[in-house]
């Protein structure tokens, strides 16, 4: 189960460095865009209905094909929730671990994904999947593309919350050059057309806390699987 503590909002220095101070929406590519702060007029309501949903299918550490056990935990919601095993990556209705649906997409989470899909020129998407990850302080999450949708035509819709992460936004071939893109709690990528099959990560998280979600970072990905 995910843990709440305070709901004082959080303040942070991990990116100091980084200057001149990000602004409220950032391009990243010809049809890739950072929404600063995007979520944090929802996140009151967003994380008790986020605890709902992990209560009915808890986060787990998945293992891929190639046997190795994935750092960063995974939950989904919707009609169809993303699994990794031994034979392979693939979409189901069914959450393995319970043997159940998963559980359904909360309104509030869709609403959410639509109106960040919309600000990024993506009207109309309805997102059958959420992938919900988990990531505590020396995690990440490998380069990698998001292609076992059969929506290619539909954007991602990437939310984040608690601790601060460095997103890897790359090209369409592993090799290629990325960019380190700082997100805070709140903030929303948001990448489809031309864009959507470029490879993506984040780096090892750094040790923080955040006053909310205490040492760990939720991410939600949104996509159309099907």
């Amino acid at each position: 189960m995910m843990q709440l503590k305070s709901t004082t909002p959080a303040t942070f220095d991990l990116f100091a460095d980084d200057a001149p101070p990000l602004p409220a929406t950032e391009q990243i590519g010809p049809c890739s865009f950072v929404f600063r702060g995007f979520a944090l007029p929802m996140v009151e309501p967003l994380l008790p209905t986020l605890e709902a949903v992990l209560a009915q299918a808890p986060f787990r550490n998945m293992v891929t094909p190639g046997g190795h056990i994935m750092s960063v935990a995974l939950s989904s919601c919707g009609e169809f929730g993303w699994t990794t095993d031994r034979r392979g990556y693939k979409y189901s209705r069914i959450d393995p671990q319970s043997g159940q649906p998963w559980p359904a997409m909360p309104e509030l989470f869709l609403k959410l994904a639509q109106a960040a899909a919309d600000a990024a020129g993506f009207a109309d998407f309805i997102p059958d999947a959420c992938l919900i990850n988990r990531y505590i302080p020396g995690t990440k999450m490998s380069l990698h593309q998001d292609k076992d949708e059969l929506g290619l035509q539909w954007p991602v819709v990437s939310v984040s919350l608690g601790i601060p992460a460095r997103f890897l936004f790359g090209g369409h071939a592993r090799s290629d050059a990325t960019t380190k893109v700082p997100l805070f709690h709140g903030d929303v990528v948001v990448w489809g057309g031309e864009d959507r099959l470029r490879y993506h990560g984040v780096m090892p998280i750094k040790q923080a806390e955040h006053a909310q979600l205490g040492e760990q970072r939720i991410n939600f990905t949104f996509r159309k699987a099907r």
